[in-house]
């Protein structure tokens, strides 16, 4: 144990004199911003920072995500849909906005703001540890408030990894080529690197069989649920007077 020794002017029967007295109570130490994290995340800067940028990027980005998972869910099926002679025509408006390379290109710039918006998504999500169990259920029974909340954070948590999925692959669709120059310096004998995107490409629309088609249908919705709650949560700290904290 550190102790501390203060000097200070004491008196006694035959004069002055100057007497260390000594302090063992033990020293404060200022917590590391680990431990802060961990406990408080919402007293972290960089936290409340990317927590803005989450929530005015998401609402920024809310209607077209909203659209692209609507179209997305409905194009899983694109080939038990052939029939229907708009399936052509919402496949391109799903992979090109019906503006050819221009229209991709702004997809990929959607896709790279999916990208950050989830990310920052899963930084922010952290409520300390104890109520981190908070975060990944529902309360059906609280108010509207809190209930949209619970419905945002626990299903931003349990599908981020399809999130980023498809925001990674939307990214690659739309510069196919900047990802095989990547490759090529990465794997020039293109050992794994064909694979992955191939691979990438599948998980994008997971037509893998019927199980999975119906799985990523639903899951496909997941996004526009996301921005639903999200457009209700900044619009309702925009009435509050504003988001100044990451809650």
């Amino acid at each position: 144990m550190t102790e501390h020794v203060n000097a200070v002017q004491a008196s006694n029967v035959t004069g002055q004199h100057t007497i260390p007295i000594v302090d063992d109570r033990p020293a404060l130490k200022t917590p590391s911003l680990w431990r802060i994290w961990l406990e408080h995340p919402e007293r972290v800067r960089l936290r409340n920072a990317l927590f803005q940028i989450h929530l005015w990027g998401g609402a920024a980005l809310g209607m077209y995500v909203f659209f692209m998972s609507v179209t997305g869910s409905v194009l899983v099926f694109r080939n038990e849909l052939s029939a229907w002679r708009s399936i052509r025509w919402l496949a391109e408006l799903h992979s090109n906005l019906l503006a050819g390379d221009t229209g991709r290109a702004v997809n990929g710039i959607g896709a790279i703001c999916l990208t950050v918006v989830c990310l920052t998504g899963l930084v922010v999500w952290w409520p300390g540890l104890r109520n981190w169990r908070r975060g990944l259920t529902v309360n059906w029974r609280s108010h509207l408030a809190r209930l949209n909340w619970d419905v945002h954070s626990a299903l931003g948590f349990w599908f981020a990894g399809f999130l980023l999925i498809w925001g990674i692959s939307g990214i690659y669709f739309a510069w196919p080529n900047a990802f095989n120059w990547v490759a090529g310096l990465v794997d020039p004998r293109d050992r794994y690197a064909d694979q992955l995107f191939s691979a990438l490409a599948e998980l994008h629309f997971g037509r893998f069989d019927s199980i999975t088609k119906i799985f990523w249908g639903m899951t496909g919705l997941v996004p526009a649920i996301l921005a639903i709650t999200g457009v209700f949560l900044c619009c309702r700290r925009l009435l509050d007077g504003g988001a100044t904290k990451g809650s």
